[in-house]
């Protein structure tokens, strides 16, 4: 699946420098001078991993471990990123007990040097009111005005172009939860972000989007889970 889009983070070169008068070639030349140097030159491979089946009866997040399938699948994906074999440059972990256990199981897989950030906005939540709305899922109101406007703001701070200064294509690992990774993918393809509940995500599953100098984004695969064996996929 390749789709993509332009301009979705709002962030081209044009709109951080202030505008002069084209008359005045002087002005002009610095002004073209700026513009190209705010210009992306790397594209980024985003890959989201969403953690393992976890226990749903847990009380409280340290209640929330992975069940040994869960382990399982994480180890299916921590094989399948191995063998892709990209220079992995960084891995971001959301701060729940469910998404540490499988990046921890993930990281066994994969060169020791990667560095690794964590980061409470890639917590689960509700991002925004589902349209349509779920007959089963039914958070109170408040909390999509909590938990929207974090993960909003982790949208922003993890889904954009390469900054100008970045020279290589980098291959970024995110390892977090289903309603946050379903909510990125609307807002990077400029979908109504609404639409979100309509996805499914199976557990511990790869979802590759990459974003171009140019800011067209490309979702490269979705819940990609088919390298586990079938006994082992649940969403």
């Amino acid at each position: 699946m390749c789709l993509s889009t332009y301009k979705f983070s709002r962030r081209q070169p044009k709109s951080l420098v202030k505008p002069v008068d084209s008359n005045k070639s002087d002005l002009q030349d610095k002004y073209d001078e700026k513009i190209e140097s705010l210009k992306s030159r790397a594209t980024r491979h985003i890959f989201l991993i969403r953690h393992g089946q976890y226990n749903l009866s847990g009380e409280t997040d340290g209640d929330r471990k992975l069940t040994e399938l869960g382990r399982k699948q994480a180890l299916f994906t921590g094989e399948r990123l191995s063998v892709l074999n990209y220079p992995w440059t960084t891995i971001t972990q959301s701060t729940l007990t469910r998404a540490m256990e499988t990046c921890s199981i993930i990281q066994m897989q994969l060169p020791a040097n990667i560095p690794l950030t964590s980061s409470d906005l890639l917590t689960e939540g509700a991002p925004i009111q589902p349209d349509p709305p779920s007959k089963h899922w039914k958070p109170e109101l408040y909390q999509f005005f909590r938990d929207g406007a974090r993960i909003e703001a982790a949208f922003r701070k993890f889904i954009h172009r390469a900054p100008p200064e970045q020279k290589e294509d980098s291959y970024e690992l995110i390892v977090c939860h289903a309603n946050v990774i379903r909510y990125f993918v609307m807002r990077s393809l400029q979908l109504t972000p609404e639409a979100w509940l309509r996805l499914s995500l199976d557990h511990a599953s790869i979802t590759w989007l990459s974003i171009y100098p140019n800011g067209r984004v490309a979702l490269r695969c979705y819940s990609n889970s088919g390298y586990m064996p079938p006994e082992a996929i649940t969403h």
